[in-house]
């Protein structure tokens, strides 16, 4: 199955990359490997989380946070790949996760991400994982990831 018809499938939408906060691009493809900058949970030009997990911010809507930020990832790749049909494989997926003194799930956001890359690419979106607790993220997002994807 086509990306693209996974995606429908899944009622998701590839947004154009999000602009970069500072001085800095979205994505950048080296060979055969795309990197990704950190992206937030930013949905339509806005942050759609703000605040620490496990604070402000539950452990439910950083999942959905963290599957935001998988999609900016995806589409921080596409602006560089145009098809999405050519990854091959995500590599390597970070997740930080600004935590609130006592906040130890960091795996089960960062499960938001990962499990839906699974969903979407299949085997080839199983991959390497950190999951990472942070004190804070940029303009107070909750979850900030960053991917490598191996492209054809």
């Amino acid at each position: 199955m086509k990306v693209k018809e996974k995606l429908e499938q899944l009622g998701l939408q590839i947004p154009e990359a999000p602009k970069p906060l500072a001085s800095y691009v979205p994505a950048l493809k080296v060979g055969d490997l795309v990197y990704t900058a950190g992206q937030i949970p930013m949905q339509s030009g806005s942050l759609k989380y703000k605040g620490k997990v496990g604070e402000s911010v539950t452990l439910e809507d950083a999942i959905e946070a963290a599957k935001i930020c998988a999609v900016n990832c995806i589409s921080a790749v596409k602006s560089v790949i145009d098809d999405l049909d050519s990854i091959e494989r995500i590599v390597k997926v970070t997740v930080f996760v600004a935590s609130a003194t006592g906040f130890y799930d960091q795996p089960k956001v960062a499960n938001g991400a990962s499990d839906l890359l699974v969903e979407i690419f299949g085997e080839h979106g199983k991959h390497v994982r950190s999951a990472v607790g942070v004190n804070e993220l940029p303009i107070d997002a909750p979850v900030e990831i960053e991917m490598v994807v191996k492209v054809s």
